[in-house]
């Protein structure tokens, strides 16, 4: 799953690259910018689909940077100072 997703980001990346060349070289409205960039909206609004339901369906997990739930059943001992 995992490399799925970085290639995907990898060929957003590029579609944007592509697009900025094709702006560039023809200096004025091009269809090809407008595709590239069409197709780098495409596959962002795939990728964020892809992922929310891989979340849902337990594919990918967080990552944990929230800390974990205190345990209301672990007892703590007070500390002396």
């Amino acid at each position: 799953m995992k490399i799925l997703i970085v290639l995907v980001l990898f060929i957003i990346v590029g579609s944007l690259g592509s697009a900025l060349v094709y702006l560039l070289k023809d200096r004025e409205r091009s269809p090809r910018t407008a595709r590239a960039l069409t197709l780098r909206i495409g596959l962002s609004i795939g990728l964020f689909v892809l992922l929310l339901l891989s979340f849902g369906f337990g594919l990918i997990k967080p990552h944990g940077l929230r800390p974990p739930a205190a345990n209301p059943q672990q007892t703590v001992s007070p500390t002396t100072p």
